[in-house]
């Protein structure tokens, strides 16, 4: 189902005025095509002094300090910071079952991915956002610059929601079709009866800075339903009939948190950060706070 929005649903003024101060920091070294606005701990050749070294034969001579050399009658060679590119990637899971509760995930991914890329954008890193649902894309891919925000928030609020979505095949195509190395933000709820592990796996083989966002609605996290009741799964219409009392909402709660653990522990044994949100917690909150503990943002 689409659901059309418009652009200021995402980020309002007041909240991109906020934004604007953030910045989106990277654990890792990253090797970008083009010289940015991001310091790399990697010596180069850019305007911003580092350090010196000894000289050694075959060194560029270009880079000799003489006036180090008047003084100390010793050669040494200038180190200089190289400024490199940020590769910034939000994935958004778009499949049908993002289309539930209030606040609805879909929306609430949405907001959080604009503010992310928003900052990307700012900060001039090179920004791509991916929807998957019943297929992988649309994917808008290596956007830079402030003047590209409209067309980023313009993506977004026209994203469809729908389909039965495969976080598996989402996040193969993605590391295969960009394998540089960056920060990469997957939001999803998760809930792929595929399981988790083999998706985030490809994620991880590429050795992304990786943050995976669990969002789940008050509803799926405290389900308040009683009596005889006839489910239907919304992605693929498998149908199930249950009486819910007391202890199965208990098994419920207990299976659910059992299984965002172990969501959490896949990720934290193998570098990967993890972070969960139910989408009552409101979206300024996760980004201004959560995002900036957890040390994507600064």
């Amino acid at each position: 189902m689409a659901i059309a929005l418009k652009s200021t649903e995402l980020l309002d003024p007041d909240f991109i005025r906020r934004l604007e101060r953030l910045d989106i920091v990277s654990r890792k070294v990253f090797m970008g095509r083009m010289k940015g606005e991001r310091r790399s701990k990697r010596k180069g050749q850019s305007v911003e002094f580092a350090d010196y070294r000894n000289y050694v034969v075959g060194d560029d001579l270009r880079f000799l300090d003489w006036n180090v050399y008047g003084r100390l009658e010793r050669l040494f060679i200038k180190l200089f910071f190289e400024e490199e590119d940020l590769h910034v990637s939000v994935l958004v899971d778009m499949s049908r079952s993002m289309d539930f509760g209030e606040p609805s995930k879909s929306l609430y991914a949405r907001r959080v991915a604009a503010a992310i890329a928003y900052v990307g954008l700012v900060k001039y890193n090179r920004v791509t956002l991916c929807a998957f649902g019943d297929r992988f894309g649309p994917e808008l891919a290596g956007v830079r610059g402030r003047h590209r925000t409209a067309r980023v928030l313009d993506y977004l609020a026209n994203l469809p929601c729908d389909g039965e979505g495969s976080l598996e095949d989402a996040c193969r195509q993605f590391a295969l079709r960009h394998p540089q190395r960056g920060v990469v933000v997957l939001l999803s709820d998760f809930l792929d009866k595929g399981g988790f592990e083999e998706g985030l796996r490809y994620l991880i083989g590429r050795r992304y800075d990786l943050y995976a966002i669990q969002l789940l609605s008050p509803q799926e996290i405290r389900p308040e339903i009683g009596g005889d009741l006839r489910l239907r799964d919304v992605e693929d219409g498998d149908l199930a009939e249950i009486t819910v009392n007391r202890a199965l909402l208990a098994r419920y709660k207990r299976n659910l948190n059992a299984y965002c653990s172990r969501l959490k522990e896949f990720c934290t044994r193998r570098d990967a950060n993890y972070l969960f949100a139910g989408t009552d917690v409101p979206f300024d909150e996760l980004v201004l706070t959560f995002l900036r503990r957890r040390g994507l943002l600064r």
